[in-house]
């Protein structure tokens, strides 16, 4: 069986922060664990979570994944990035231009996230996390269409994008130039299966696809990390 779409992973020097920070964000619910990380679990019908790890990973440069926040007003939009500014995010500079009608913030550790403004058809019936938007190349978008069976939505001029038949949040590739790589990313996709024997067939399905593994001593049992083909590393797991 394919595996599913999990969570977003986020490492963060303090996690339960950064967590509080997206639950109160989304309107998600919030879940400390014993060992300082925390779930961050969806109300409005998504299938994925945020898992938010304790981890002393720094921040290189800016993400290679961030969310595209929607607006259902410019009432609600103003509204999101106040609620961000409260909850202990700021705006900050990407390159953004004044035309742009995006708002663009980033969390308590930086993390970047955009708020867009409403009238947005691309991210239409999509939920509060209209995307997930990621650097990367149009293969791999091919690659994460054929790993999560999600057709493809997008495909022009290299930007691609996936979105599971149900609805809900897309995944987006924004084609080249690639960002350069600098040290280990702060956020990942994690997938899961139902079962541990199901674990090692769909890693070695994955493989075929154009993934790879490695040897990162990070990951938990009943687990393991591979790589995708622009190097982007994401777990495999099996899901409780």
């Amino acid at each position: 069986m394919t595996a599913l779409l999990h969570a977003v992973r986020i490492d963060a020097h303090d996690a339960q922060r950064v967590a509080r920070f997206w639950g109160g964000l989304l309107g998600w619910d919030v879940i400390d664990e014993p060992d300082g990380s925390a779930t961050v679990s969806p109300q409005d019908g998504a299938t994925y979570r945020l898992t938010v790890q304790r981890a002393e990973t720094p921040k290189p440069d800016q993400n290679r994944i961030h969310f595209d926040l929607t607006s259902t007003s410019q009432a609600a939009m103003d509204a999101t990035v106040a609620r961000a500014l409260e909850l202990g995010g700021q705006h900050i500079d990407i390159g953004q231009t004044p035309d742009d009608g995006h708002v663009v913030l980033a969390d308590p550790e930086g993390n970047e996230l955009c708020v867009i403004e409403p009238g947005n058809n691309f991210l239409a019936d999509t939920g509060v996390i209209g995307a997930i938007n990621c650097d990367g190349s149009q293969a791999v978008g091919y690659f994460w269409s054929k790993a999560l069976d999600w057709p493809l939505v997008w495909d022009q001029d290299e930007e691609t994008a996936i979105q599971s038949p149900d609805g809900g949040s897309k995944i987006t590739w924004s084609g080249p130039p690639l960002m350069p790589r600098n040290g280990r990313d702060r956020l990942h996709l994690d997938l899961s299966v139902a079962s541990g024997t199901e674990l090692e067939a769909e890693a070695q399905r994955l493989a075929a696809l154009g993934a790879s593994r490695t040897d990162d001593s990070t990951g938990t049992p009943g687990s393991m990390t591979l790589v995708d083909p622009d190097g982007n590393e994401f777990q495999l797991l099996v899901r409780a």
